[in-house]
């Protein structure tokens, strides 16, 4: 077993060797813009986007032509919610989303807030989940978008994202969903579940980083007139790329690696979600059996098939970071790292700042084994008894002795 062993599949996954091989020609052979009309070498990379747009397309029961190419998930949660922000004020100015949403779209709705949008922001339970009446009661004449994530990157928790969608749906409000991390580990089906834009990344998925996309509905809702068409107001200005929505030079290489990782995940995830529950089962019970207190943060059956969040009482989740030195993982989400202080997702379930501050999460990914869920367990619970050991709060409970 090679050291160290990476369970921060949440945060990022590893590029799969087929991704990879499948990008390398586009890199040295095959480098041509694939905007350049007037040879073979654009035409070469036109095609390429082109077939790694079906694949996208088809791993979430998309239409190719409503794939929009960015940047990454979090560009596409700036490009959907401003994009509709700005284009549809005319008809409304709010905005309903969630507590526990990713920071691109909280910040971006809160960025809005000072431009002269209403948002409400929706209250979670206890497992992470917004209540689809909570939606409905929120939603108001001047309601123009619902942002709600499918699966939550700190604690897996997923939303019952067709039931927002119908009640988005039946008020003629458009929904937009965060996917990054539900897109290519769970079955992700616009069309059933009601969706008008979603947000997805290539790294999520064994493909690289920099590539992601967005989905755009472009055909009417059984031909109703108030479901037309979704349309955005571009946010990067410049030559009309993507159908003027996403302007710049596409990353031909990150393009073809993104649908080369649809493509796997499309075929794979069947058997790929069996294995990685499996595993994550494996995990969770080995370090349950031998610690006490240990608690499981989302929900417990409605969850992403690779991620578990613990939290360990008398045990803080960066002290137990700290300590393992040879197991990647985290105490939250990547992207909101830089910030001391408790998990806003954590707190937002109402379990405290305490169990907060002493949860660690586990992501992992389709290259983790068997062994290194066995040593990460190991490493785990010797680590953790290590630290009640110094806890005086867990020596004066426990009396001495170390459960």
């Amino acid at each position: 077993m090679k050291l160290p062993v990476y369970m921060d599949s949440n945060a990022t996954t590893p590029v799969d060797p087929r991704v990879l091989e499948a990008m390398m020609p586009y890199f040295t052979e095959h480098f041509g813009n694939a905007a350049s009309k007037t040879h073979s070498f654009g035409w070469k990379a036109e095609e390429a986007v082109e077939t790694a747009r079906r694949k996208i397309a088809a791993l979430i029961n998309a239409k190719p032509r409503e794939i929009i190419f960015t940047g990454g998930a979090t560009e596409s949660n700036n490009l959907a919610i401003r994009g509709i922000a700005e284009m549809y004020r005319y008809k409304g100015n709010h905005i309903i989303t969630a507590q526990t949403e990713h920071k691109s779209v909280l910040n971006t709705c809160e960025r809005l807030k000072t431009e002269g949008f209403e948002v409400t922001v929706l209250p979670v339970d206890k497992y992470g989940l917004v209540d689809p009446d909570d939606v409905r009661s929120a939603i108001t004449g001047e309601t123009i978008l619902v942002t709600i994530m499918t699966a939550s990157n700190e604690i897996g928790t997923i939303a019952p994202v067709k039931e927002i969608g119908a009640v988005a749906r039946e008020r003629s409000v458009l929904f937009h969903t965060d996917a990054a991390q539900a897109a290519g580990k769970i079955p992700f089906d616009v069309e059933e579940m009601n969706i008008d834009l979603a947000s997805i990344t290539a790294h999520k998925m064994y493909g690289p980083k920099g590539t992601g996309a967005l989905y755009v509905r472009h055909e009417m809702v059984d031909s109703h007139k108030e479901n037309p068409r979704v349309k955005l107001k571009p946010i990067i200005n410049g030559g009309g790329h993507e159908g003027g929505m996403c302007s710049g030079t596409l990353n031909v290489p990150g393009i073809v690696g993104f649908g080369t990782a649809c493509e796997i995940c499309q075929k794979e995830m069947p058997q790929e979600s069996k294995r990685l529950i499996a595993l994550r089962d494996r995990l969770y019970n080995a370090i349950a059996e031998k610690i006490d207190e240990v608690y499981l943060n989302g929900h417990p059956v409605k969850r992403l098939p690779n991620n578990l969040n613990l939290a360990f009482l008398y045990a803080e989740g960066q002290s137990i970071l700290m300590d393992l030195k040879n197991i990647a993982f985290s105490s939250g989400s990547a992207c909101n790292s830089a910030k001391p202080g408790p998990s806003y997702v954590l707190m937002a379930l109402g379990i405290g700042e305490e169990r907060a501050f002493n949860s660690v999460r586990f992501g992992l990914h389709r290259f983790n084994t068997e062994e290194e869920v066995d040593y990460v367990a190991e490493e785990v619970i010797k680590t953790v008894k290590k630290l009640r050991q110094m806890s005086p709060l867990y020596m004066l409970r426990s009396g001495g002795s170390q459960g």
